[in-house]
């Protein structure tokens, strides 16, 4: 079976931070794979208009939902906002995030100590990266285990990401996001709901990627589309009872070969 194969109809999805990137990525395949997506930004004008966009090339459902995960009333209202859309939810992606540029705009050429950190930029990239997943996760896990199911996936980094130098507060963020996602898991064992961890295995080419950065480097970066393959076969039904998990993108392929001998 290809990539192309896995299926995801009738399958409603939360993503948050779908408006670009990673989550945008995402969004696309599962709606190519025939799932119902809404998908979340801080500014509803922007993800309405990412929504309309992406469900006009594909043959799945886009709702567009303005939320911000760092508030835990607005999150409630976005939740129950993408539950009346989409008439339920089967799997939550937590992806919403913001990077090192947004307290270090040459956080690649000039690392900067943690000492150097604003309190308030630390404050922000925790409450997204780390805090947001909680607070969506708390929303809408109780919902998933009512139904008696559901899926929950975490976006995470490259380990490396989370020890470099200068990636105070990022590195940190993703690394408590990963600890939470362990915890989730193992509350969660033995109740019909998984957790797992999906990484890209790399830099990817979005908008936490500086100004600046050399030509030859940025050709290098990972396409967000390589999200794609994973997040779909972790909403189909190839993936229920897969808990647990961390599944590294760019390492998709060799990790589900081993996973399923016979899938070619």
């Amino acid at each position: 079976m290809s990539d192309d194969d896995v299926r995801a109809d009738g399958v409603r999805v939360l993503i948050t931070g779908g408006t670009s990137g990673l989550g945008a990525g995402m969004a696309a395949a599962l709606l190519a794979a025939g799932a119902s997506v809404a998908l979340t930004g801080r500014y509803a004008g922007r993800a309405e208009v990412a929504a309309q966009e992406l469900g006009a090339q594909q043959t799945g459902r886009a709702v567009g939902i303005g939320m911000d995960v760092r508030d835990e009333d607005d999150v409630a209202r976005g939740v129950d906002q993408a539950v009346d859309a989409l008439g339920g939810l089967d799997v939550l992606v937590n992806n919403a995030g913001i990077g090192m540029r947004t307290v270090n705009p040459r956080f690649l050429s000039e690392p900067q100590p943690f000492w150097a950190v604003s309190p308030d930029g630390f404050r922000d990239v925790v409450r997204t990266n780390l805090t947001g997943y909680f607070l969506v996760a708390r929303a809408v896990v109780p919902r998933l285990l009512e139904a008696g199911s559901g899926r929950v996936v975490n976006v995470s980094m490259n380990h490396e990401t989370m020890v470099r130098k200068g990636f105070v507060p990022y590195g940190p963020a993703r690394a408590g996001a990963e600890a939470l996602s362990r915890i989730m898991a193992a509350d969660l064992e033995g109740s019909g709901v998984t957790v797992n961890v999906l990484l890209p295995g790399g830099a990817t080419a979005t908008g936490m990627i500086p100004e600046g950065f050399p030509p030859d480097l940025r050709a290098h970066l990972l396409d967000p589309a390589v999200m794609g393959p994973p997040i779909r076969w972790l909403c189909s039904p190839a993936a229920a009872g897969v808990h647990d998990q961390r599944i590294v993108a760019t390492e998709f392929e060799q990790w589900r070969a081993q996973r399923e001998p016979g899938v070619r």
